[in-house]
This record gives C-alpha cells, sequence and structure tokens, in this order.
C-alpha cells in the first residue's frame, strides 16, 4: 500500500506492521476464525489460493508462533470468509492481524511482514 505522507511524498507501507485506529475494540474469537485463539496471542492471516505472499507469510508466521510459546498462528481463506473480510475491511492478502490473548486485534499488517516486525508486535500483545 502507498500512501502520501504530510508533504505529499509517497510512502511504501507493505508489509509494515501498525495501528489502524478503526480496528480498536474489535474483537475476534473461536467462532470467526474457525480454530482456537493461542493462549497468549494469536496470528491471524488472510490468504486467498494464487497468492504467492501469502506463502512466504505463512512459514514467517509458523515459525514466530513455534518461536513464542502460547503463540498460536490461525490462517483464514479469504475467499471462503467474504463476510469476514468485508466486516473487517481486508483490502488485499497476506493482511495479518496480530491478537491479544482476549481477541482484541493490536496491530495489522498488509502485505508480507518481516520476521521482526513480527515479533516486535507480539510484545504488545502479550
Amino acid at each position: 500500500m502507498i500512501s502520501a505522507d504530510a508533504d505529499g511524498d509517497r510512502k511504501w507501507r507493505s508489509g509494515r506492521v501498525r495501528v489502524r485506529v478503526r480496528d480498536d475494540g474489535i474483537r475476534l474469537g473461536a467462532a470467526e476464525l474457525g480454530a482456537e485463539l493461542g493462549e497468549r496471542a494469536t496470528l491471524v492471516q488472510f490468504s486467498s489460493a494464487f497468492c504467492a505472499p501469502c506463502r512466504a507469510t505463512r512459514r514467517v508466521l509458523g515459525e514466530v508462533a513455534a518461536m513464542v510459546p502460547g503463540v498460536a498462528h490461525v490462517e483464514v481463506d479469504a475467499e471462503a470468509r467474504l463476510s469476514l473480510v468485508r466486516e473487517l475491511e481486508i483490502l488485499k492478502t497476506p493482511t495479518v492481524l496480530v491478537l491479544d490473548a482476549g481477541g482484541r486485534v493490536v496491530r495489522r499488517a498488509t502485505g508480507q511482514p518481516r520476521k521482526a516486525d513480527v515479533i516486535a508486535a507480539l510484545g504488545e500483545a502479550v
């Protein structure tokens, strides 16, 4: 995603983990995701079938979830869950949501996130 800053300069934002004001207060549970939440945090990945960055993101999130006790990785097929995609305003795959233990969205990344960014985002969730 490209956005303009205050000076009109464009910045590449894909893969950056950030907080959106619109995510404030959104909570997701096992019923919405189709899988149990992690004990400490959950990495929710919205993917589509022919998305190459989704495969790389799956690998990164799986590695992070394996490294950090109590963290789960849940992958959601965006095409199969269109109502949830629309509700959460998912515009592109992969999109990653970082949930705290209660299922509250604390961070969001659009595009392929770096492993270090995911680990840093988990610091806020756990």
